[in-house]
């Protein structure tokens, strides 16, 4: 199957209620295995055992500039290609987003506690991570005001790829900026820095909470469009009784 034949919705609806339970197993399975392996592995020399709120803090982090990204995507295939399913993607996408994003704050304050003393700091990562998540509740606010689909979606992705300013802000604020936030220890030029049994459940978390985002994803993008199938029939009952 083409991607371009993902435009029609019938053919997503079939596909999506084959992968759906297919990426809820997998989610389940690699996070069962990542939180073993978490717990297996050596506590941090520095941070001792609070390093493994690490196996959802990070996963998580990613995830809500990952979904963000994804939803700047879909922005542009809503204004610029008309894609019949980016603004249905885009909404599922924002309450999924803005829960990881939300699950990174409350871990990293778990997290700053110990480390830093403090549950919360105006630290340039963890201020950027918190506009990021009052981002996710503006989107969700505007998609509860416009009632028609189509306004709402190309509203919506107006405010999204304004507010995609602050991805790289987020990713690149340790750099920028003297923080408290550690830089980059996974991705980095000349590799990671974190012990690979550190590191490997790491990486199979992530796996799994991506897989349960496609999972949740698939599902509420085929809720949306029953949704919208049903607001279409009752409008045209409602045209037809008058």
């Amino acid at each position: 199957m083409a991607f371009y034949e993902l435009a029609n919705p019938h053919r997503f609806m079939t596909l999506a209620r084959c992968l759906t339970p297919a990426c809820a197993v997998a989610a389940v399975v690699l996070l069962a295995v990542g939180f073993v392996l978490g717990f297996r592995a050596p506590a941090d020399y520095q941070q001792g055992e609070t390093v493994r709120i690490m196996y959802i803090h990070v996963p998580a982090a990613w995830l809500g500039l990952g979904i963000y990204t994804l939803m700047a995507i879909s922005a542009l295939g809503t204004l610029v290609w008309r894609h019949p399913l980016a603004d249905v993607a885009a909404k599922a996408a924002a309450p999924i987003g803005a829960g990881f994003t939300l699950i990174c704050l409350l871990t990293g304050a778990l997290w700053g506690r110990p480390m830093w003393g403090a549950y919360w700091v105006w630290d340039a990562r963890l201020t950027s991570m918190l506009v990021l998540f009052l981002l996710y509740l503006g989107i969700l606010a505007l998609w509860r005001a416009i009632e028609e689909p189509g306004q709402a979606g190309r509203a919506v992705a107006i405010l999204t790829l304004v507010g995609f300013i602050n991805v790289p802000i987020v990713k690149f604020s340790v750099d920028w900026w003297n923080t408290l936030h550690q830089p980059a220890s996974v991705f980095r030029i000349d590799g990671p820095t974190i012990h690979p049994a550190i590191l490997a459940p790491l990486l199979v978390t992530t796996l799994g909470f991506a897989a349960l985002f496609v999972a949740l994803h698939l599902a509420a993008m085929r809720n949306e469009i029953l949704r919208r199938r049903v607001r279409t029939l009752r409008l045209l009952a409602a045209a037809e009784a008058r």
